[in-house]
């Protein structure tokens, strides 16, 4: 028996990264996972992988910046089970740029995949979430929503909000049986920080401020995930994890 057996799960940007390890890890937990991407081909590919070790998985192709692709994706799963029990937000991107030099268009996109495209899935899917009478929402938000680093200023506005959004949704939303927790990964091997970490002195300069000297996977924000999602956090709400190395324990 897995611990999410029978459940029925959306992960938004599923096609890669932390959000292919977070529906990978909810599929051999027994859920049947919805992989909300817009790159369909990536997508597909997951969702391959998941139905080839015996897993359940449906592709929605959505960008959560469009309002309309969120409806549609979550009227898809209320034809399919009329409910929905996990939702996860992982979607998210960054620009990397000082904060003076940070033009318009680039806050608008960053706020309306990192932060708007939570509220977007939140607000419509709350229905189905009711529905399920014994729903959960992880949010994946950051450890710089907490803290502050050079051409992050934006990311990490965003993924603050996140933090504040999935305290005060814990708060309104208990009532109805759905609990909303945040994860905040610290620094994770992932296309999205790539780049970054292939930088030998930045690379350095963050494993020398986590204490266990690695930066995580996608496997182990994961497993954070499901155990929010699931019934063993059964009286857990409103809460943020930090799954960073003890990187902010030591800063």
């Amino acid at each position: 028996m897995g611990s999410l057996d029978g459940r029925i799960a959306l992960v938004s940007g599923a096609g890669n990264g932390i959000g292919r390890g977070i529906a990978m890890c909810m599929a051999a937990e027994g859920a049947h996972v919805y992989l909300a991407e817009r790159d369909a081909d990536a997508a597909a590919k997951v969702a391959a992988e998941i139905q080839g070790a015996g897993g359940a998985a449906t592709v929605i192709v959505a960008d959560v910046t469009r309002t309309q692709d969120v409806q549609a994706g979550l009227r898809a799963i209320e034809a399919a089970h009329g409910k929905l029990d996990v939702l996860v937000n992982n979607a998210g991107l960054n620009v990397r740029s000082d904060f003076r030099h940070l033009s318009e268009a680039d806050w608008v996109t960053v706020r309306d995949v990192n932060l708007d495209g939570v509220v977007r899935l939140a607000r419509e899917g709350f229905e189905l979430l009711r529905r399920s009478g014994n729903a959960a929402v992880v949010n994946i938000a950051s450890i710089m929503g907490d803290h502050g680093m050079r051409q992050l200023v934006a990311y990490s506005a965003t993924k603050g909000a996140v933090i504040a959004l999935t305290k005060g949704l814990a708060v309104e939303w208990a009532t109805f049986g759905i609990r909303v927790n945040a994860v905040c990964p610290g620094f994770v091997e992932t296309a999205l920080t790539a780049r970054a970490l292939r930088i030998p002195a930045f690379s350095k300069a963050l494993l020398d401020k986590t204490p266990m000297r690695r930066f995580g996977t996608p496997e182990e924000i994961a497993a954070a995930v499901v155990f929010l999602a699931s019934d063993k956090a059964s009286y857990v709400t409103g809460a943020t994890l930090a799954v960073d190395g003890g990187m902010t324990a030591q800063l």
